[in-house]
Order: structure tokens, then C-alpha cells, then sequence
């Protein structure tokens, strides 16, 4: 994902077609239709985490916004999403959310991501935004190119302060203190379908292998996550307007 762009207009595809537009947008949860949680469902029944319609009515009670995708009217992908303070710190926090295995997956995740930031910069001008959400595989890392001091991260050792942040994230997303190892922020799978951002990117083996080693012990058929986060600068959140 490259910074900048307009989050409120359209992408053209990776192939450079214009008249292959992916356009997105934002809205209130409570105005989501029945007829669009049964198209998310759609969606993703082709990927690695199938998420039921009953699942998504949850999350349209539970998350304030919701970020969707079209690629000529299509649904190509969506996010539920809050935006709120955390003991005073402004915070992307993106709950469930999937893009679907197309060519131009890539394309539709930085709409998300830059529809997500320009709600950000409106409710938090002038102040550095943390983003925090769950992901099962190394490449959902592609959602934070624009962040920086990303947690975790190959060579880092997380501080305390750091791990205290996973934490806070983990009982944001209702995840129970026993299932949550902080020093590694990895949330053990109990059975039940993880509330993820579901992404995979199209290109795998240009992951890092230190990235990959990331997830060695998250096991996502068991429905491990890992509590990812980074910081979004006040300079940087000024591209979103």
C-alpha cells in the first residue's frame, strides 16, 4: 500500500484500466441492510475464513462504521471499524474484515485503509492515531505500510508500555485475559471463528521470511490471531483529506 491517494474517490485497478474502478465508502453501521450483510457473507465464502451473515449482524451491532469496496458495483471488500480514544489516545481500532482474492485485492485494501485514515484525520486532527487490529497470516501486515513503529516487528523487542498496549487492544476485542500471551501477542484460537481482518496478499514469497516467522506459532486452524498495531503520524494522517 502506497500513502496519499483520495480516500473518498476512486482507485483504478493495478492494471492501469480506468473503466475498472474500485470505489469506497463509509457509513454508519445501523445503515447496513440485511441485503448487505448476506453479500458479505457471499464474499467471502470463497476464503479462508467464511464469515456467516448471523456473525457480520453481530458486528454491525458492535463497531460503529463500516468501510466497503465495489468494483463496478461488486463488492470487493469491507472492514467495521471504530474510531475512539483509549485512556486519552486516539485509535483506528478495525474489528472484523475481509477482502476477497481478486487480481486487485491489493487496490481494495489501500481504499479501505485510506477511507479508515480520512475518518481519522476528521475526528483526530493534529494528534498521531495508533490502528490496532487482529490478523492471522504475515501478509494482512500489508494494511499498515502507511504506519510506522509497528508492533511486533522482526528484531524488536516490545517494551512494557508496548505490551500493555496489546492488552488494551485484546480486551477492546473482547478477547478473555487467559487466551491472550502478551509477550508475543498471540491470542489462542478457543474454536469459535476468530474477528479478524481477513486478508491475504497476492504475492507471498515477497514476504520478509523474518515477517513469515512472525506467525510460526499462530496457528489459524485453530483460530489464532496475532494483535497487530502502529502509529499514524499527524504529517502522514494530513494526505487523507
Amino acid at each position: 500500500m502506497t500513502r496519499g491517494g483520495n480516500p473518498r474517490g476512486k482507485a483504478s485497478n493495478e492494471e492501469g484500466e480506468q473503466h475498472m474502478a474500485i470505489d469506497a465508502e463509509t457509513k454508519d453501521c445501523t445503515a447496513v441492510t440485511d441485503a448487505e450483510l448476506a453479500e458479505m457473507a457471499d464474499m467471502c465464502v470463497d476464503g479462508s475464513n467464511p464469515f456467516s451473515v448471523g456473525l457480520l449482524s453481530k458486528q454491525a451491532e458492535e463497531w460503529v462504521l463500516i468501510s466497503t469496496a465495489r468494483e463496478n458495483g461488486k463488492l470487493r471488500g469491507f472492514a467495521f471499524f471504530t474510531l475512539e480514544r483509549i485512556g486519552g489516545t486516539p485509535s483506528v481500532l478495525v474489528g472484523l474484515a475481509s477482502v476477497a482474492r481478486t487480481s486487485k485485492r491489493s487496490t481494495v485494501l489501500r481504499q479501505l485503509t485510506e477511507a479508515q485514515l480520512h475518518r481519522a484525520l476528521m475526528a483526530f486532527p493534529d494528534e498521531d492515531v495508533l490502528v490496532g487490529t487482529q490478523l492471522d497470516n504475515p501478509g494482512g501486515f500489508d494494511a499498515f505500510k502507511p504506519l510506522v513503529d509497528i508492533v511486533p516487528r522482526p528484531g524488536h523487542k516490545a517494551s512494557g508500555e508496548e505490551r500493555a498496549w496489546g492488552r488494551r487492544l485484546a480486551k477492546r476485542f473482547s478477547i478473555s485475559p487467559s487466551r491472550y500471551l502478551d509477550r508475543d501477542f498471540r491470542v489462542v484460537g478457543d474454536g469459535s471463528q476468530a474477528r479478524l481482518f481477513d486478508y491475504e496478499t497476492p504475492k507471498p514469497d515477497s514476504i520478509a521470511p523474518d515477517i513469515v516467522a512472525l506467525f510460526d506459532d499462530v496457528d489459524s486452524e485453530r483460530d489464532d490471531t496475532m494483535i497487530a498495531f502502529g502509529w499514524i503520524m499527524a504529517e502522514d494522517l494530513l494526505k487523507y483529506t
